[in-house]
């Protein structure tokens, strides 16, 4: 291969979800069996480069000063605002359509084994949101892991003293999954969060 090329795969291979073998097939596509969808992607790539930010309230994605969810006056409404790791977190949970409130983009979760704490985390934002009034419920949509759990545990002593309710979603066995097939934490998660059957 040419240096050209092996620069081209090993950026591509940095990015989330693509290994070794993906990285080549993108690069052929791009290079070879579709070279005009590279300048395209390029264009795209420079644009949104140019124009795409963080919301500096909540954290998500957007093209001007705020994001259109902070824009958006009925989502704040409520007082709930929904705190998720990454952005991608915050599109799931739009595209279930289950949640119509605000969020809170953390951007990480802590782990100091990672070196992440902190001062690494959207938690700034997060703490002038709650010192103006304007978060009356905490709902924590973070990983059902050791660094989820320890974040969770890290923002309930840090909002203890501004009287925010504060909830976790519930964990458990996924919409048409059987018990057989959950492993030990999974099953634990769905025997702790369960409710009374009506």
């Amino acid at each position: 291969m040419t240096p050209s090329f092996d620069a081209l795969q090993k950026q591509l291979k940095k990015l989330p979800g693509v290994g070794y073998r993906s990285a080549e097939r993108m690069a052929i596509h791009l290079l070879l069996e579709k070279p005009e969808s590279a300048h395209s992607l390029i264009d795209v790539l420079k644009q949104a480069n140019g124009n795409v930010s963080s919301c500096p309230i909540c954290g998500n994605i957007c093209e001007d000063a705020e994001c259109s969810i902070c824009i958006d006056e009925r989502r704040s409404e409520s007082g709930s605002v929904c705190v998720v790791e990454q952005v991608s977190d915050l599109l799931s949970l739009e595209k279930s359509g289950a949640y119509r409130g605000s969020y809170h983009v953390l951007h990480g979760k802590l782990s100091p084994i990672n070196g992440v704490g902190p001062s690494d985390l959207n938690f700034d934002s997060l703490m002038k949101r709650v010192e103006v009034g304007a978060i009356s419920e905490l709902i924590l949509a973070l990983p059902n892991d050791i660094e989820g759990e320890a974040t969770c545990h890290y923002l309930t002593d840090l909002l203890e003293p501004y009287g925010v309710n504060v909830s976790r979603i519930g964990f458990g066995l996924p919409s048409g999954g059987s018990v057989l097939y959950a492993d030990a934490v999974t099953l634990k998660s769905a025997l702790d969060a369960r409710q009374t059957f009506q």
